[in-house]
């Protein structure tokens, strides 16, 4: 695959996403082999490895190494937390419907946290010392992250149980 043609910093991931649903429908349409489509969206919990980047094992490594939390911004730009029991229980139920249910379906928690409240949710959990610094914020970063997870609650009877 060739380098991404965009000059924004997501570009790429966000056009691989896109690339990789095409596909599957491409090959879909001619050969009807049962497909199914989920969009998966900020999941968290046990064994998470600790420099995978996102932003809840960063904002947990800090404090329990008792480092700044780093927060980009003034912390408002919001994200939503999926826990892995309330994914695999999506992905199952999605993975069971008919044949011609091919998505995609959102699997994902609506309910919102600004990186503020993150932050400082982190810190009161891990009794920790360390201090909420902002620092600039990157120019990819979205300022909500919000699934619209209707779909899967209309077809899987599907809801996040875990904030």
């Amino acid at each position: 695959m060739g380098a991404c043609q965009s000059d924004r910093p997501r570009s790429c991931y966000d056009e691989g996403k896109r690339c990789a649903e095409t596909l599957f429908f491409d090959y879909w349409r001619p050969h009807r082999l049962q497909i199914k489509v989920a969009r998966i969206f900020n999941t968290y919990g046990p064994r998470m490895h600790p420099n995978d980047g996102r932003v809840v094992s960063n904002f947990i490594v800090q404090a329990l190494l008792g480092r700044d939390i780093t927060v980009y911004g003034d912390g408002s730009q919001t994200r939503s937390f999926c826990y892995v029991d309330d994914l695999i229980d999506g992905l199952v139920r999605l993975m069971a419907t008919r044949a011609e249910v091919t998505g995609p379906v959102n699997i994902g928690n609506p309910t919102e946290f600004s990186m503020l409240e993150l932050a400082t949710m982190v810190v009161d959990l891990t009794g920790s010392h360390s201090r909420i610094v902002h620092r600039p914020r990157p120019e990819d970063d979205p300022r909500q992250r919000r699934p619209d997870i209707s779909r899967a609650q209309d077809l899987l009877d599907w809801n996040a149980h875990y904030a």
